[in-house]
């Protein structure tokens, strides 16, 4: 999966806004309108765009408690780790997971209507779980920073 330059300037401008059409970021990147669609294309399908979404407020919508989640594991073994990321995947609660070194095995971004309702949750998706040793959670005060972009490093010229 190789990207150049222009590549590189794309990827910028869309993680800004992904709603631009192919004719303003083809004009921000100097390409065409069908030159941009092919690029765009291509970094889809090589996986170097992994997703085009939109940030939605939780609170907004009606989900005002956000936590992290620190999860530790019973054992570090391959099933259980595997278990338990099908279990993170097919949970709505669950917004991110990310595997994890360190003092945890996992954090959790989880979101969540009351704290009665993420009681419920811990007693169905941790407490009878035996795969969990524990969990420590830390509810969000404030979001300061919200998204997905990462900064783009333009390729070497050699």
């Amino acid at each position: 999966m190789q990207y150049d330059r222009i590549d590189a300037r794309i990827l910028e401008i869309v993680q800004k806004n992904n709603r631009l059409t192919s004719d303003v970021i083809g004009e921000m990147a100097g390409l065409s309108a069908t030159a941009c669609q092919r690029r765009l294309k291509r970094l889809r399908a090589d996986g170097i765009i992994e997703a085009d979404v939109s940030i939605v407020s939780a609170k907004v919508v009606g989900r005002p408690i956000q936590m992290l989640v620190l999860v530790t594991l019973e054992r570090e073994r391959s099933d259980i780790i595997d278990r338990f990321k099908k279990a993170i995947k097919s949970s709505a609660e669950v917004v991110n997971g990310f595997l994890v070194t360190g003092d945890a095995d996992f954090v959790l971004y989880l979101t969540a209507r009351t704290m009665e309702d993420y009681e419920q949750f811990t007693r169905r998706f941790f407490y009878e779980n035996p795969d969990i040793k524990g969990f420590k959670t830390m509810v969000i005060i404030d979001r300061v920073k919200a998204g997905f972009a990462i900064p783009i490093e333009p390729p070497s010229e050699d």
